[in-house]
């Protein structure tokens, strides 16, 4: 699911920089804005942790998933990738079986799910430059 690519300091900080745009964008109130941005960050956020680390996710079923479950692996996080699944598993449901209701106590949970995992990526990222 991963090649190895080397990235410049530049493109991971666009994924960084895209990641923060939407982090942004989801602390607006209305839960469906706070939730899809939210999941966006957070999938920015896994793809900028796995470029640091030379690895670029292939573009297929499941690739999400991967970069969820490679984000926890490198931060020895597991909980991390449950959360993320289960935002993942919400998105896939509004996306392909109809819609679904995200509730303004969820939307938060996942933002601030979100905001501590914005602080441990631009740590992260300073760290191993």
């Amino acid at each position: 699911m991963f090649v190895n690519f080397t990235f410049s300091d530049r493109q991971i900080n666009n994924y960084f920089q895209s990641a923060k745009r939407d982090f942004l964008l989801a602390s607006y109130k209305e839960a469906e804005i706070k939730f899809q941005f939210s999941y966006n960050c957070f999938l920015k956020l896994a793809q900028a942790v796995c470029a640091r680390k030379g690895l670029r996710v292939k573009s297929s079923s499941g690739h999400h998933a991967a970069l969820f479950l490679k984000y926890a692996e490198i931060f020895k996080d597991d909980m991390s990738a449950a959360v993320a699944q289960a935002m993942r598993d919400k998105r896939n449901r509004d996306l392909y079986d109809g819609g679904i209701i995200i509730s303004d106590k969820e939307a938060e949970t996942y933002y601030q799910f979100v905001k501590k995992a914005m602080v441990k990526v631009e740590n992260y990222l300073s760290l191993t430059k």
